[in-house]
């Protein structure tokens, strides 16, 4: 798919990492961008999102350049701020920029200190690698526990021409939906004011990294920064910035699946469809907690079609619900009805959730119009050896 126009990008090893792995990348837009973000909604905050908010305020959501870091949170740590300031204005000095126009991102463990020497000696070598073909050099620069590079891409057609979006994404673990989930890049060669992109931003974030979950813990770190630098000439009218958010949408909608899809030791992908619910609100409560059961994760795991465990995690929802109302489907197949069990083959539905993909259907019957979708996958043995060994 084709990037957006006058954004480059940038990726190398700064040596933040204990393995030679590019762990620095770098987003620049030839022009001020607009910028919408949301942020971590975590108590404990790391300085790059204090930093990056600071900074946002001070330009009034113009954003020439992203600085991302990977292997360290910078969080919680004695230098935290010092550090982001301070690989900011360098960067801002190579892009001759004003520094609060650029922003700060990191990703990685906690409570270590980073020694911005790494970064300040890696920057000029990242300038000078800038280039608009390497987006996806970017994408996997900003991995952690990722195995696979995150990106999505779409194009809106409108009167004047057609506009482009492209996002990446990382994220495996440590995600669950609290406001912004992750780290998040998305660029635009739309001209749409600051203002008016927030607007736009936040709806789209609320029907994708709002409806994931992989271990129900949100990181210090977590935002998603939308950019829209005008290059393509193109300004969407009222009518047509409502249709640029529903694909915006759809590009956060696909880096949220893509998320759970490389859970951290997950084999399996879990859709979690809830109907019937009073309104979209409670349906999405529903479907939260249904996905974020270990109960419910773990059996979809060993493919055993617990749908007792279903059943009771949306009982611990906080919504009032007949359970003798309830349906339950699991690969299609019906295996609670009216709040009790259905009759089916469990040597065929076990065979079925061995897919990997799997889907859960929560309907409630009645006059009930709610509606969500949640993304979650299996929890399996491998994320408890992936977690037991992130620092060593």
């Amino acid at each position: 798919m084709k990037t957006p126009l006058g954004f480059r990008y940038a990726a190398t090893y700064a040596g933040i990492r204990k393995e030679n792995k590019d762990d620095l990348a770098l987003i620049v837009s030839d022009r001020p961008a607009s910028a919408a973000a949301v942020f971590t909604r975590n108590t404990v905050q790391a300085a790059p999102v204090k930093v990056a908010k600071r900074h946002l305020r001070a330009s009034g959501g113009l954003v020439r350049a992203v600085l991302v870091n990977a292997g360290n949170a910078n969080c919680a740590t004695r230098t935290g701020e010092k550090v982001a300031l301070a690989c900011c204005r360098a960067t801002a000095r190579l892009l001759d920029t004003p520094v609060e126009q650029v922003v700060p991102a990191s990703t990685g463990v906690i409570g270590v200190e980073l020694d911005a020497e790494l970064i300040l000696r890696a920057l000029p070598r990242l300038c000078s690698r800038l280039s608009e073909d390497a987006f996806a050099d970017a994408a996997r620069a900003i991995m952690t526990t990722d195995t696979v590079p995150k990106m999505a891409f779409g194009e809106v057609p409108l009167l004047e021409g057609t506009v482009h979006i492209a996002g990446m994404t990382k994220g495996a673990g440590m995600i669950h939906p609290n406001l912004a989930t992750t780290l998040a890049f998305v660029m635009t060669d739309a001209a749409i004011p600051p203002t008016r992109l927030r607007t736009l931003l936040l709806p789209a974030v609320e029907r994708s990294y709002h409806r994931l979950t992989v271990d129900g813990d949100t990181s210090t770190n977590d935002t998603i920064l939308v950019l829209a630098n005008g290059a393509s000439g193109v300004r969407p009218d009222p009518k047509e910035q409502l249709v640029f958010g529903e694909v915006l949408a759809w590009v956060l909608e696909d880096l949220a699946e893509k998320i759970a899809r490389d859970g951290e030791g997950a084999r399996k992908l879990i859709s979690v469809y809830v109907t019937g619910a009073r309104d979209d609100d409670q349906a999405a409560r529903l479907a939260r907690a249904i996905a974020s059961s270990a109960l419910v994760k773990t059996a979809i795991a060993g493919c055993d079609p617990n749908w007792g465990r279903i059943l009771s995690a949306a009982g611990n929802a906080g919504v009032e619900f007949d359970p003798t109302k309830v349906e339950i489907y699991l690969q299609g197949v019906c295996v609670c009805r009216n709040g009790v069990a259905e009759p089916f083959s469990e040597h065929e539905l076990k065979q079925k959730l061995d897919a990997q993909e799997v889907i859960i259907r929560f309907r409630l019957r009645g006059r009930g119009q709610g509606r969500a979708r949640f993304w979650t996958c299996d929890l399996t043995e491998d994320y408890v050896r992936i977690n037991g060994s992130y620092r060593t």
